[in-house]
This record gives structure tokens, sequence and C-alpha cells, in this order.
């Protein structure tokens, strides 16, 4: 459920680039031209679905973030605690030398937050009503910090690029299954028959569980580098508090979709599928920082 959001929105731009492209009639052109044989010409036109989906899902990003997760954008400060929040982060996005983030809130009894955007200096970060009330402010800070240190990384364009790549070995190898199955074992002559879309179909499904390992271990990755950030833009002690509290946590149910590759929950049940590393290692890799 880590990134649920970012990779459903990208399937399902897949699927409507397909379709369009299926009535364009670019699909049979392309076999008319020999491209179920043409292995460059099979790459690009997978490359222009695959890049394509994750463009657009990277351009629709903060609207379906917003939309979704029912984040309430703060543009002139109501209280307190929203000119904090406001002031802080204007403060931490300067220290990282980015433009200043759109900042927002969500009604969450859990302490959450995430930062997304289409590049650095168009982008939002949100936290949780239940983060605000939680945790310190020192401990805010900090989780602010992470979360300007994952923009001012590139992180979401970053994992946008590497989704576009992994779009386009995914329906390239598939296509070439399906084509493998459809011609070789069902001695299939004419055309695309029924065993090639089928054997597609089930080929993109499996390499697309096998791929979202790679996104995983890329988000586990940044995540460290997102916490050191974190602990330059607030302090140390302030990043580690951050993390200590939130295994004082219960459990907050898991962001959905793009933004919470960028959040700050851990949970998970099987490593490999994990989007952020377990909560001892991030606090470990601070203490032994240099």
């Amino acid at each position: 459920m880590r990134i649920l959001l970012f990779l459903l929105t990208n399937a399902a731009v897949l699927l409507l680039i397909s379709i369009i492209f299926h009535f364009l009639g670019l699909g049979n052109m392309l076999y008319q031209n020999g491209v179920n044989l043409n292995l460059d010409s099979l790459l690009l036109y997978s490359a222009a679905i695959g890049m394509s989906g994750s463009f657009i899902s990277l351009l629709m990003s903060k609207w379906m973030a917003k939309s979704s997760m029912g984040v309430y954008v703060i543009e002139q400060p109501a209280n307190a605690t929203e000119q904090w929040l406001l002031e802080s982060v204007r403060r931490l996005a300067q220290g990282a030398g980015i433009g200043l983030p759109e900042v927002g809130i969500f009604d969450s009894p859990d302490p959450n937050a995430f930062a997304t955007g289409f590049s650095k200096n168009n982008a939002l970060v949100a936290v949780s009503t239940g983060l605000l009330q939680q945790m310190s402010a020192d401990e805010v800070e900090a989780v602010l910090g992470h979360e300007i240190s994952h923009v001012a990384n590139g992180d979401m364009v970053t994992l946008g690029l590497l989704q576009g790549v992994v779009n386009t070995f995914v329906i390239f190898f598939a296509k070439i299954i399906g084509f493998f199955v459809d011609r070789v074992l069902l001695r299939n002559e004419r055309g695309y028959g029924i065993g090639y879309f089928i054997t597609e179909m089930v080929a993109q499904i499996i390499l697309s569980i096998l791929a979202s390992m790679i996104v995983m271990w890329f988000s586990r990755y940044r995540e460290f580098r997102a916490d050191a950030g974190g602990a330059r833009l607030a302090g140390r002690q302030k990043m580690i508090g951050a993390l200590q509290a939130l295994q004082r946590a219960h459990d907050p149910e898991p962001l959905p979709g793009g933004m919470a590759a960028f959040g700050i929950s851990s949970g998970g049940a099987s490593r490999l599928f994990m989007s952020h590393p377990p909560l001892e290692e991030r606090i470990a890799a601070l203490r032994n920082a240099v």
C-alpha cells in the first residue's frame, strides 16, 4: 500500500494510452511494419507508452495528493499553529535552496507526513493532524526537514523517471513473451491470437509485481538520504527524536500512493515490498553518521 496511489495512477494512464494507441491504429501499423520482430521498434513503442504514463502521473501527483488525502492548503494562516508551520517550512526550504512548497494539513489521527510535486519549486508538503498533536515542535520540525529534503533531492521526479523505465521494460518483455507463446507454442501464424493477448496481460501483471521491488528498493534508499537531509536542516538529535516518536506510535495506517513513498510511516509486511526501511535501521544510520 506504500505507493499504491502513484502506481494505480500510473497503471490507469498506461491503460488509457494503450487504448488511445489502439484506436489510432498504431498497433496495427507497427505490426504491418514488422514491429513484432523488430526489437528496436518494439522498444520505442514500449517507451512511448511507459514514459508517457509515468510523466502524466508525475504531473498529476499534487492534485492526486490533495484530492485523495483531503489536504487543506494553508494560504492565510488561521491560527498560531498554521503560522508556525508555514514559517518553519519557509525557513527549511531556504536552507535547502528550494522555493517555498505549498504547505497543507490533512485530517488523520496517526502521525504522518508526505511531500510530492513535479519539481523542486512546485511541491507540496503536508502533515497530519495527528502528527501536530502527538509530536513536539522539535520533532515536527525534523519531520518537515525530512520532507523538504525529499523535495530538494528531487525524489519524486527521480521516482517518476525510474517508474517510466520500469514501465517500458515491463511492456517490452510482456509483448515478447506474448508473441513467443502465440507464435511458437500455439503456432498461430496470422495476426495476434487470443493466446497473445492473454499471455501479454498475465506477463504484465507478473513483471509489474517484480518490477515494483525495484521501485520499493529505490524508495528505501532515498529514505536514508532524506533522514540525513532532515538532520542537516533541523539537527541530528531532532531527527532521531522524530523517528523514536514514530516508534512509540501505534502502527499508523500507511499513506496511499505516490505521497506515501515520501511519507514517514515505517511498517510493511515484506522487506522487498517495503517503501521505508525499518525505523531501527534509520535511527542507527543517523547515530553512526560521521
